[in-house]
Parts: structure tokens; C-alpha cells; sequence
């Protein structure tokens, strides 16, 4: 029905950037609002950043000012870019996605997550 692919993941050291990628695929009516959300070993989940079809951002605060979350919406893809990046931001990192479908079907969806390790 709807597809979301992440990729970008990848092992860096702390201070160091990535950034991610999420293209959703399918059969999309309409996105809303799209995000990241991470889950460290022993942690629950957890919104990083998210944004509306407008480009609205808000941010964890634990991230604010290192990520920066944006869309382009004729490609259908999310990136969030990830700066001075510290150990504690390990994680797997989730795309998500608000979406109407062409069957009628209006949901989140989720991707299948990249995991980002920062370690020396």
C-alpha cells in the first residue's frame, strides 16, 4: 500500500554529521506531517523531530540545534540532517509518515528503521 525506505544510517565518530533519508512510495493520496523518532538500547521510543507538509519543524530538545529536519514534498522524502553528533544519539532511527492513501486509508506509517551508531 504505502512504503516508507530509509537509508543513511551508519557508523560515525562523536562530532561528526549524517544525514537521513526517507522516501515514501506507494499509493499516496496525501502526506501530512513526517518524522523521526529514534529508540536507544534499553530505551522506549522517542520523537527526535518532526514536520508539517508546510515545513514547520520542532525539535527534541536534546537535538536542537545539531538536527535539522526537512521535506520535499514533490519527491515525497524526509531528511533529517545530523551534526556534532554525540555517543547518546545511538539509536534506530524511524521514519514516519501521516498519510492519506488512494484506497481511503489514512494512517501513520512506518519505516523500517536505520541504525546510527556514534562511537570512537
Amino acid at each position: 500500500q504505502v512504503q516508507l525506505v530509509e537509508s543513511g544510517g551508519g557508523l560515525v565518530q562523536p562530532g561528526g554529521s549524517l544525514r537521513l533519508s526517507c522516501a515514501a512510495s506507494g499509493s499516496i493520496f496525501k502526506i501530512y506531517a513526517m518524522g523521526w523518532y529514534r529508540q536507544a538500547p534499553g530505551k522506549q521510543r522517542e520523537l527526535v523531530a518532526a514536520i508539517t507538509s508546510g515545513g514547520s519543524a520542532n525539535y527534541a530538545d536534546s537535538v536542537k540545534g545539531r538536527f535539522t529536519i526537512s521535506r520535499d514534498n514533490a519527491k515525497n522524502t524526509v531528511y533529517l540532517q545530523m551534526n556534532s553528533l554525540k555517543p547518546d544519539d545511538t539509536a534506530v532511527y524511524y521514519c514516519n509518515a501521516d498519510v492519506s492513501s488512494t484506497y481511503g486509508d489514512y494512517r501513520y506509517y512506518w519505516g523500517q528503521g536505520t541504525q546510527v551508531t556514534v562511537s570512537s
